[in-house]
């Protein structure tokens, strides 16, 4: 396999989307000069039947590498999910059987093919770390854990959280970053990416197989997709858009994200040249471009990713007629509303939301919209609205009406 090692082609790779590479990027820009092919990974933990577009950030980037002829390897986390990662989790993650975790993950490899290529003359290779962590016996842990001391692994943010709180740290959670650190050494690669709350446990990665294996790993954290307020796109923050979803749905997903997420989703999940992406945000800024439009094609090109040219025309067309053609208006039913009412009690009252409190988490996420405009927190019912669609979530549409 011939490796590309266009100084151009390569500086892309190692800029685009990319928060930093450790140790460092001049030197691991050397590796990739050399002509030498290397390889690198990225782990998925199956907590969930469907990667989604957070995942699909990483993805798109091993897929990059691939294209410049490196061996890529799709390492599907078995066995950590046993463990459950703490990595921003304030509180211990629900427990998986081993049964739930396999089934979780039987369409990893047919979505990450939106962009890794697993046949061919450079193949991705799909792996699981129970093929080396299972075979493990206490002995081998206690060996393994010598390597890293208490005050190491207490650093993570979110264990010093949990300290100053009195809540739990479970031993099994103070273990995760070593289980993931041995898939480093077990795989002997040179270089591992992931999203930058994942530093923490892939440094502990470049640690061990400095230890054990005697020799270099590079880390590369990419950007976390977040809007302009850094508010967090994932599947904690109950706004994820999964890989498993209808055309339509992405597209309709995509098209119900705050304006905030345009520019940064076309940077890390697209193609689109940094100077067009630059524009953007100049625009959108001034006025100059109507956000709705920059969304309409920011949806076609994620639908594209993933359903093809024809899918994403059908998603578009579906929903234009469904919502900027107003047929909804047509089929919602009416809600009878008074100026100055509160939205988020109307949201409760009305079966639209399970509580307040779930009342004000859609309308924070920007999942509550008048006419395709967000509403804020704390907004009143305005007597503008009669007559116009109110839309909470995905699903749910009334036609407002002013008493």
């Amino acid at each position: 396999m011939k490796i590309i090692t266009d100084e151009k082609q390569v500086e892309r790779v190692l800029t685009r989307g990319v928060e930093q590479v450790l140790d460092e990027k001049e030197k691991f820009k050397k590796l990739l000069m050399s002509g030498e092919q290397i390889k690198l990974y990225c782990g998925y933990d199956p907590t969930a039947p469907s990667l989604h577009i957070g995942n699909a950030i990483s993805i798109k980037k091993l897929a990059e590498f691939q294209k410049l002829g490196h061996k890529v390897i799709f390492l599907i986390g078995d066995f950590t999910t046993l463990i459950g990662d703490p990595t921003d989790k304030e509180a211990t993650r629900p427990k998986l059987t081993r049964e739930e975790i396999l089934k979780n993950c039987e369409s990893y490899q047919k979505q990450a093919s939106a962009f890794l290529d697993f046949e061919g003359e450079n193949p991705a290779e799909v792996r699981y770390n129970s093929e080396w962590s299972d075979k493990m016996n206490f002995r081998d842990l206690i060996e393994l854990s010598s390597n890293f001391t208490v005050q190491q692994l207490l650093q993570r943010d979110m264990f010093q959280k949990r300290l100053k709180e009195e809540r739990p740290i479970y031993l099994h959670e103070f273990l995760y970053p070593l289980a993931q650190a041995y898939d480093s050494v077990a795989m002997d690669v040179d270089l591992e990416i992931g999203g930058n709350d994942q530093m923490f446990n892939m440094m502990r990665g470049r640690d061990l197989q400095k230890i054990i294996n005697k020799r270099e790993k590079f880390v590369m954290t990419l950007k976390i997709l977040v809007d302009d307020g850094g508010k967090k796109m994932g599947k904690s923050e109950g706004n994820a858009v999964f890989l498993d979803q209808t055309p339509e749905n992405i597209y309709g997903a995509v098209m119900s994200w705050p304006d905030g997420f345009i520019a940064n989703t076309f940077e890390l999940m697209t193609d689109v040249s940094r100077g067009e992406i630059d524009k953007m945000r100049e625009d959108m800024k001034s006025g100059a471009v109507n956000p709705m439009d920059l969304k309409k094609h920011l949806a076609r090109e994620i639908t594209e990713i993933f359903y093809g040219v024809k899918p994403s025309e059908a998603a578009q067309e579906d929903f234009v007629s469904k919502f900027q053609k107003r047929d909804v208006e047509v089929e919602a039913p009416e809600l009878i509303l008074k100026v100055k009412d509160n939205l988020a009690e109307i949201l409760t009252e009305n079966e639209l939301a399970e509580s307040k409190g779930d009342a004000k988490r859609k309308i924070e996420q920007g999942g509550v919209s008048v006419d395709g405009q967000k509403i804020e927190l704390g907004q009143e019912v305005l007597k503008e609205w009669d007559g116009k669609i109110l839309k909470v979530g995905r699903k749910d549409f009334r036609r407002i009406v002013i008493k």
